[in-house]
C-alpha cells in the first residue's frame, strides 16, 4: 500500500477488529481513508470492489468466511471473472478477494467450508492457496500487482504457523509451485493445510526407508504440471492431498492430470487423501474424523510403496 496508493482494503469489520482474524488491524491508523468497513453484504463487498476496480482502483475485499461468498456468487462466478473477456480486454480487474477458508475453532459446517474447486472452475479466475507465511507475502505481492481477479484462500488454521519472512520486497509468481521437501519414492502433492501435514508425515516415513517428495501447489489457478509431472516422474508414486471434500475436490482435478498426461511414469495408481463427504461437524470429536490427517498420508504411502 505504500508503493501504490491505488490500492484500497473493504470488508465487514477491518477496522474495528482488523476482520475475523486480525489480518488489517492496525492499517486504519496507517492508511486513514484507504480502508473501509462494509455492511454485512458480501454481494455489496464483491460488488463494490469490482466497480472500484473498474475505475483504476486495486481493491482487496474480505469475505468473512469463504462460505459466504456463496452470497456473492453472482458477483464473483458471472460479473468478475467475465468482464474482461466480455470488455474485448479494453479493461483489467485487479480485484483480491481474501477468502479465510477450512476448519478452525469448531466453527461448524458454514463456517469451515473449503471450496477452491468451485472458483477453479471458472475461467478466468486465478486461485491461490499459501501454506506458509512466507508464500503468503510473496504471492500477496503478486496478487496485488496483476491485472486479473484472485481469489486468495487463507486457512485459518495456518495463520498462527510461524517462518522467516524477509523484510525485503519479492513475490512469488503465480503459476509456480515448490518442493518444500525431496525424496524419490513417494510424491505427495499437497494444497494448504496438507503441506504441513504431508512434511509431518515424510518425516515419521524417512526412519522406514520410505523419502517423500512433498510438493506445494502454491497456486491452483495457474497450475504448475511441470514441477509436478517432474516430481511423479521421479518416484513414479504419488499422492494428491487438500482438505476439500473428496468428491469432485481440486484433488481430483490433479489426480486426472496425472493419470491424462503422466500416465506412463506410473508404477502404481494415483491415491487420494481429502476430507470426508459430510458437513463439517460442531463436535470437537467428529471434526478430527472428518479433516484429513498426516497419518492418512502415511498409511497411503506405505500401500503405495508395498
Amino acid at each position: 500500500m505504500e508503493r501504490d496508493d491505488s490500492i484500497i482494503v473493504l470488508g465487514e469489520d477491518v477496522i474495528t477488529h482488523g476482520g475475523p482474524y486480525a489480518v488489517t488491524r492496525g492499517l486504519d491508523e496507517k492508511f486513514p481513508g484507504r480502508i473501509r468497513q462494509t455492511p454485512i453484504s458480501e454481494a455489496g463487498i464483491v460488488g463494490t470492489a469490482l466497480g472500484a476496480a473498474l475505475c483504476g482502483m486495486r481493491p482487496v475485499a474480505e469475505v468473512m468466511y469463504v462460505d459466504f461468498a456463496t452470497c456473492a456468487m453472482d458477483e464473483v462466478v458471472n460479473q468478475m471473472a467475465k468482464v474482461r473477456y466480455m470488455f474485448g480486454g479494453q479493461t483489467d480487474v485487479p480485484v483480491v478477494l481474501r477468502l479465510p477458508s477450512g476448519s478452525a475453532r469448531l466453527l461448524a459446517a458454514q463456517h469451515s467450508q473449503c471450496l477452491e474447486a468451485w472458483f477453479l472452475h471458472v475461467p478466468g479466475l486465478q486461485v491461490v492457496v499459501p501454506s506458509t507465511a512466507y508464500d503468503a507475502k510473496g504471492l500477496m505481492k503478486t496478487a496485488l500487482r496483476g491485472k486479473d481477479p484472485v481469489l486468495f484462500m487463507e486457512y485459518k488454521r495456518l495463520y498462527t504457523n510461524e517462518c522467516e519472512v524477509p523484510d525485503e520486497d519479492y513475490a512469488i509468481p503465480f503459476g509456480q509451485a515448490d518442493v518444500k521437501r525431496e525424496g524419490g519414492d513417494v510424491t505427495i502433492v499437497a494444497t494448504g493445510p496438507m503441506v504441513p501435514k504431508a512434511l509431518e508425515a515424510a518425516d515419521l516415513l524417512s526412519p522406514e526407508g520410505i523419502e517423500v517428495e512433498v510438493v506445494d501447489t502454491r497456486t491452483l489457478v495457474p497450475f504448475d504440471k511441470a514441477t509436478v509431472f517432474a516430481s511423479v516422474e521421479k518416484t513414479n508414486r504419488v499422492i494428491v492431498t487438500d482438505e476439500e471434500v473428496k468428491r469432485g475436490g481440486t484433488s481430483a482435478e490433479i489426480a486426472s492430470l496425472i493419470a491424462e498426461e503422466c500416465f506412463d511414469a506410473l508404477d502404481a495408481p494415483v491415491k487420494r487423501v481429502a476430507a470426508a463427504e459430510v458437513p463439517m461437524p460442531f463436535s470437537p470429536e467428529l471434526e478430527k474424523l472428518v479433516v484429513p490427517k498426516t497419518e492418512h498420508l502415511v498409511a497411503a504411502a506405505r500401500e503405495l510403496v508395498g
